[in-house]
């Protein structure tokens, strides 16, 4: 393999009904950082049917070129007209690193193609950044340059681990939703758009959609909300998590929570902050009842402000709260509606 023909940092642009996903706006601004360390340009891969109108958004988000790859046979997502198509495109394009992103969807397709072009894959990244490998000089060993260097909780999250893939490409990554950050919209941005098609052959593995049925929740994605105010097992019981909603409503917020709230059947999974639930980036987080794991803490550390309260003064959660209070939450926090709400009333 000659890696000096792999160039360009490369994004698959996921979408779903013709709507893309906000995960590819989050790496397609962590792919410029990338670019920008390597002089090179990012390219969004967008997959689908009657998709090509799409591009400009990917442009707006930082793509300067995007490959579309429109077919009948990519209108609803299926593994292997998927994988052959994105496969496909990094064979004939050879990028240097494809970020992906770690949605049912990409925990799918990721791993497939990277087995098909022969190179390896880091799971559910956190951290990407360009460097050499390995990170310290060691005698006898060559030391590479402009590697990427995707770290990743392991074990559980007990431990950080940094992986590189230096002798193949390209460099794989998935990374979960709301990690990365997005760019500010470049308004008006034009991409360069390329449309391939590596031509699809219905086989045995091309498995046959009969019907798709959408699931309506009431539920609102933890993700987009300002606000959170999450809870652990430290409230109790399901009933107590009513004052934890109150503080909520009247804070304009969204009620969250811990695994081990999900796992004791208190609330729907969707709530779910940490490793194993969802990534959160609110300006405001109330952890409350929650100890502190470093599962949980790698879903919410990025918050803007964090609020911890926990009647235990050594509980791990107040190492990363900006504002913490010892003492019992079912004492506190209706104190705390309270006083905001009589604050409210006086203004």
């Amino acid at each position: 393999m000659n890696l000096e023909e792999y160039k360009g940092v490369y994004v698959f642009a996921q979408q779903v009904d013709n709507e893309i996903s906000s995960i590819a706006f989050e790496l397609l601004g962590k792919a410029k950082d990338l670019a920008k360390d390597l002089n090179t340009d990012v390219t969004a891969v967008l997959l689908g049917s009657g998709v090509k109108d799409l591009a400009d958004k990917l442009a707006e988000y930082g793509a300067d070129k995007v490959i579309v790859v429109d077919d009948p046979e990519l209108k609803v997502y299926r593994t292997e007209p998927y994988a052959h198509a994105l496969a496909s495109v990094i064979n004939q394009y050879k990028p240097e690193i494809v970020l992906v992103g770690a949605t049912a969807i990409g925990r799918d397709l990721g791993p497939r193609v990277s087995a098909r072009v022969a190179t390896g894959l880091t799971a559910d990244c956190t951290v990407l950044e360009i460097g050499d490998f390995p990170l310290q000089a060691i005698p006898g060993q060559e030391q590479k340059h402009n590697q990427l260097l995707m770290t990743r909780p392991a074990f559980g999250g007990n431990t950080i681990a940094t992986i590189a893939c230096p002798d193949n490409r390209p460099q794989m990554a998935t990374v979960r939703a709301g990690v990365m950050q997005k760019i500010e919209p470049i308004k008006g941005a034009k991409a360069v758009v390329e449309e391939y098609n590596p031509g699809f052959t219905p086989n045995n593995k091309y498995v046959e959609i009969l019907d798709v049925v959408k699931a309506v929740t009431d539920t609102v994605d933890i993700m987009d909300a300002k606000i959170l105010v999450s809870g652990g097992r430290g409230v109790g019981s399901p009933e107590n998590f009513k004052i934890l909603e109150d503080l909520a409503e009247v804070l304009g917020g969204t009620v969250s929570c811990s695994r081990a709230v999900v796992d004791s059947g208190w609330k729907p999974k969707d709530l779910q902050v940490g490793q194993t639930g969802k990534t959160v980036r609110p300006n405001v987080y109330f952890a409350i009842g929650i100890s502190g794991a470093i599962q949980h803490v790698a879903g919410m550390e990025e918050s803007d402000i964090i609020i911890a309260i926990n009647k235990d003064a050594d509980a791990p959660i107040f190492d990363v709260a900006d504002y913490g209070i010892v003492g019992d939450l079912n004492k506190i926090v209706p104190k705390l509606t309270e006083s905001l709400k009589a604050e409210i009333a006086a203004k």
